[in-house]
């Protein structure tokens, strides 16, 4: 049997066990189904192997050695890590565009005696769901997007407000990126494809009939930029924004920021950019407070000097519309909890206009 989905939500909930992708690792690596295992009937060298063979010599030789190697390669998987699984149990398997390699496992495996199916199209199916959600309509729900300039712990609030019901797109947890330009995080950011898969994936989930709150960002975050129908929704979307002393901002910064800024020399390379923008005297002075750990004293002229500019020309550009304002004179574990509170109250008042 073969799934033909022709929506996303058939693959997201598609009911199998496990879903296989037989793809090579780089290619699994870029992006796959959400939850898939890895189960390569051609690893990267031997993909690029039957390939030149392919284009420079014979399609006859390459399929021959081609299958050797599948066949080779699944019954590795059969004897290992498939090996536990009983009778009952039912994959769905897929390759780049359902050919011969998710062909070939899915029948090895239903010769077994497991139910196994194939995805009709295999990833480019998928992807091309993913592109039609994300590119060519309109999301079916309205945004409400938290502002407030850097050091407002916006993102620290997202997990706290989601905790109270609220629908929650934390677009800098999918994109592994702070969103902004010491926003770098260990391991780096995936690929654009596997961002919207994510982002696909979160989207699914939401109920259309109620808001969904998503921090204020750019168009890109970090190397990744935000599709078409999400930015679109974010530019419609109100705000409710957050006020903190600056003060208050820097001692979180310094705190949130901790491991950039105990890398004096890393973080004098992503201030470089900078002194173009802001001037050697000011870049500086930032790169001498850093050298003498000087952290909240950098962070408190990094947000006046640096970010509150720039978000104070944005929110001239962009004029949103403000449904309301939550001050809160310091960021501790309490703070937080009260403005989640109130935040999430003011959601529940929310009307949604998007169907």
């Amino acid at each position: 049997m073969t799934l033909t989905p022709k929506t996303l939500s058939e693959i997201f909930d598609h009911g199998f066990d496990t879903v296989i992708d037989v793809r090579s690792p780089a290619e699994f690596a870029e992006d796959h189904v959400p939850g898939a295992i890895n189960l390569p009937v051609l690893d990267n060298e031997e993909r690029a192997h039957v390939g030149t063979i392919y284009k420079q010599e014979s399609p006859f030789k390459a399929r021959k050695l081609g299958a050797a190697l599948v066949f080779e390669n699944a019954a590795r998987h059969v004897s290992g890590p498939l090996a536990e699984h009983d009778g009952a149990w039912r994959p769905l398997v897929y390759c780049w565009r359902g050919g011969q390699r998710s062909g070939t496992f899915a029948w090895m495996l239903k010769e077994i005696g497991w139910r196994s199916d194939v995805v009709q199209g295999g990833y480019r199916t998928f992807r091309r769901l993913v592109k039609d959600y994300l590119y060519d309509r309109l999301l079916p729900f309205a945004m409400v997007q938290l502002g407030g300039y850097t050091g407002t712990a916006k993102t620290a609030l997202l997990p706290l407000i989601a905790a109270r019901g609220v629908q929650v797109l934390d677009l800098e947890a999918l994109a592994h990126h702070r969103g902004s330009l010491l926003g770098g995080m260990p391991g780096g950011q995936p690929a654009q494809k596997a961002f919207e898969t994510r982002l696909a994936q979160a989207l699914h989930t939401f109920d259309p009939g109620r808001p969904v709150l998503v921090e204020a960002e750019s168009s890109k975050i970090g190397e990744l930029n935000l599709p078409p129908s999400v930015w679109e929704a974010m530019k419609a979307a109100p705000w409710l924004e957050l006020e903190v002393p600056l003060g208050a901002r820097a001692r979180y910064l310094a705190a949130a920021y901790a491991d950039i800024l105990a890398d004096p020399e890393a973080l004098a390379a992503k201030l470089k950019p900078l002194r173009f923008h802001r001037g050697h005297d000011l870049v500086d002075e930032w790169c001498r407070l850093s050298a003498a750990g000087e952290t909240e004293a950098l962070c408190r002229t990094l947000a006046a000097d640096h970010y509150d500019p720039a978000y104070r020309k944005a929110m001239q550009a962009i004029a949103p519309t403000i449904l309301e304002r939550f001050e809160t004179p310091t960021l501790d574990d309490a703070a937080l909890e009260a403005l989640a509170n109130r935040i999430a109250a003011r959601l529940e008042r929310v009307q949604t206009t998007r169907k």
